[in-house]
């Protein structure tokens, strides 16, 4: 069985439910992957919990505030996947891309396999993107301030990520807007961020927020996700590698 602990936020939770279900569609309900959702939509803000420090610093800094929000947001993650793992599913997967910055914490503490999203994102780049190509990075500023994904990136990819206006002005307001239910404004909203980046020449866009594929693909059927040419919808290649390690 299948962990999912969503609820981060829980839109981008059903969003990846669905993707599993329509990576099964035409089959009866028997051959359908079981799993099991917690939508702990309870856990701590992921983006204000992170400091200025890395998380290298974290453990001695004297930053007290900084670290004991990290400690909040581990303890409820935490508490999410013991759940699962109780309810014996065979691995956890985290359909939240800043959540990943607890990942190496998080693992430590469970005995199941938690699949690392970035790098499954990654996996699937290096098989569809030539090397030394420029990679456009949409994601939470959290996301971009602990380099989750520039860890397996980099030495491969030249990452880009848009300028600091079209950051707050673009992708943080599409972001806030999905999770207010507002979809239409967030498919507007991210639209200059995008424009910014094939403008910068990038080959692949990755939508490193779980948000971001509802706006952009909310209005759109599952056939233009899975054949768009630019967007990487990393719930969607979450969703693949969840399957393929269902059956094995």
């Amino acid at each position: 069985m299948i962990g999912i602990l969503g609820g981060m936020g829980t839109q981008a939770g059903l969003d990846f439910c669905n993707k599993l279900a329509v990576l099964n569609r035409g089959k009866i309900d028997q051959e359908y992957p079981l799993f099991l959702l917690y939508n702990k939509s309870n856990i701590p803000g992921r983006p204000e919990s992170i400091g200025s420090q890395t998380k290298s610093l974290l453990n001695k800094s004297t930053n007290k505030n900084s670290k004991l929000k990290y400690e909040r947001v581990l303890k409820s993650l935490l508490t999410g996947c013991k759940l699962l793992e109780k309810n014996k599913c065979k691995f956890i997967v985290i359909p939240c891309n800043t959540a990943h910055y607890w990942y190496d914490d998080l693992q430590k503490k469970i005995n199941i396999p938690i699949v690392n999203m970035p790098k499954e994102v990654f996996k699937f780049t290096k098989k569809n993107c030539r090397k030394n190509s420029k990679v456009g990075l949409l994601a939470t500023e959290g996301t971009l301030k602990t380099g989750i994904y520039n860890n397996f990136f980099d030495k491969n990819y030249n990452l880009l990520k848009p300028k600091e206006n079209i950051q707050k002005n673009s992708v943080n307001k599409a972001i806030k807007f999905v999770k207010m239910g507002n979809v239409k404004a967030a498919e507007k909203a991210i639209k200059p961020a995008i424009n910014y980046l094939i403008g910068m020449k990038c080959k692949k866009i990755i939508l490193g927020c779980t948000e971001l594929p509802i706006a952009i693909f909310a209005f759109k059927s599952f056939k233009n996700i899975k054949s768009s040419k630019i967007f990487l919808d990393p719930n969607l290649i979450l969703a693949e590698s969840a399957m393929a390690k269902h059956k094995n």
